[in-house]
């Protein structure tokens, strides 16, 4: 099956179920949120969708360049753990 076959299965799937794709039923800003709270809140999401195999397995497919799918992280094309936020890291640990 070509990308677009897939990815036109999917999207009609998507379309059927509606609402109950999270998705659809949330700003999509949320995808593609900058900061790691953001990002983890949208993978969250992803948890409960009906089609989040199938959205996981079309973005490594299309090695996604960044956002939110199947309840993963895409960076450059491959999924990370989490996002870091903005800055260099410490040089020292933080002692709380």
């Amino acid at each position: 099956m070509t990308q677009l076959t897939a990815l036109t299965e999917l999207d009609e799937r998507i379309e059927r179920l509606g609402d109950l794709v999270p998705c659809r039923s949330y700003d999509p800003e949320v995808f593609f949120a900058e900061s790691p709270a953001d990002v983890e809140y949208a993978k969250s999401l992803c948890q409960t969708c009906p089609v989040r195999e199938a959205c996981l397995a079309g973005a490594k497919d299309r090695r996604e360049p960044w956002g939110v799918w199947g309840g993963e992280l895409f960076i450059q094309g491959v999924v990370v753990a989490r996002k870091r936020p903005r800055g260099r890291p410490r040089k020292n640990p933080v002692v709380a």
